[in-house]
């Protein structure tokens, strides 16, 4: 699963027919989103989310993880600190909203306060590519 859409163009222009199955919440999950997760999962599929390294991002996860199960793919704290080391140019924008809890991995929510910058998830797009490839 990914939240943006971009991500999702680039997978199928890159991948074409050989991409594996992926959704696109394209945001906050919406009822019907969350029904074929659930149905996915009920059915076997192993869930993983990756999404932006920002309060937004970490809330839509946490909206999925109160009702699918998921596996974080490259969303972890260790893996928040290489996307930042790893975009340094252009220079990431600074977070903004108000902090929310990552109970799946309560590390990730304080290393992105202690970092304090946001990383979309499409500058992780290669690395993601990589993933399904």
């Amino acid at each position: 699963m990914c939240e943006n859409p971009t991500v999702l163009a680039a997978v199928a222009d890159a991948l074409g027919p050989a991409c594996p199955p992926l959704v696109c919440l394209q945001g906050q999950p919406s009822s019907a989103a969350l029904t074929l997760l659930r149905g996915l999962h009920e059915h076997g599929a192993t869930l993983h989310f990756h999404g932006d390294f920002d309060w937004g991002g970490l809330r839509i996860a946490g909206v999925l993880h109160r009702h699918v199960p998921w596996r974080p793919w490259r969303y972890t704290a260790a893996d928040y600190r290489a996307a930042v080391s790893r975009n340094a140019s252009p220079p990431l924008s600074p977070l903004i909203g108000a902090p929310t809890e990552t109970p799946w991995e309560p590390a990730l929510a304080a290393t992105v306060a202690e970092l304090g910058v946001r990383v979309e998830e499409e500058r992780e797009l290669e690395l993601l590519l990589s993933d399904l490839a």
